[in-house]
């Protein structure tokens, strides 16, 4: 059984990398705005991130699958997240992201950026095209929490151990379970449920943090 010595997991869109995947899809579907109003209430908290998913999904129907290609060009890594990483895996340490966005974009992000493990939603499609439906169990904020947690378990990572960095309302149940949870970047809510806040925005502001 593979072990660490602690665990990270972060969030992905806007924490692992600078952009929102699903604002980016609704690009290829010409409904951005309308996408990332909707986005932008789910991470304050103000309605419920699974039901807000599922509508801003269903404003992708009809995208072409070629446009993941073009949406994984579009993707900014964040700014210090290789040195993050890399001192994780120095100190022993093991990187997860658990994320509201989609492994369509994920599979090919995380493994770049030294990322361990990873999940996220998948998109249904149907002829090459998005159907505009999410396919399984939506990874909403109890999902992270429970990644996080089975993650540790996995790893005999102590959850003193586990440090949780997010910016998201759908992130607020990983953070509280992890041993010191970090706001990055991140809605009000999220700062002031947040164990420490970290800025400006380069992830490697958190390696003094790491054990």
């Amino acid at each position: 059984m593979t072990t660490a010595r602690f665990l990270v997991v972060l969030d992905a869109d806007s924490t692992l990398i600078r952009n929102e995947v699903i604002e980016l899809l609704a690009d290829e579907a010409g409904r951005r705005a309308e996408v990332q109003a909707a986005t932008e209430a789910a991470m304050r908290g103000e309605v419920d991130f699974a039901t807000s998913l599922r509508s801003r999904v269903a404003a992708l129907e009809g995208v072409p699958v070629s446009a993941f290609d073009r949406v994984r060009a579009r993707i900014e890594p964040t700014p210090g997240v290789r040195e993050l990483t890399a001192a994780v895996h120095d100190r022993g340490g093991v990187v997860g992201v658990v994320s509201g966005g989609f492994h369509e974009i994920l599979d090919d992000v995380a493994p770049a950026l030294g990322v361990d493990r990873w999940r996220a939603n998948r998109l249904s499609t149907a002829d090459g095209f998005l159907s505009g439906r999410v396919d399984g169990d939506i990874v909403d904020g109890a999902a992270k929490a429970f990644s996080l947690q089975q993650w540790a378990e996995e790893l005999r990572v102590a959850p003193h151990a586990t440090i949780a960095i997010g910016d998201g309302a759908n992130d607020l149940q990983m953070m509280a379970v992890a041993g010191l949870g970090l706001a990055f970047n991140a809605k009000p809510a999220v700062r002031e449920a947040a164990s420490l806040v970290i800025g400006p925005q380069d992830l490697s502001e958190v390696v003094a943090l790491l054990p």
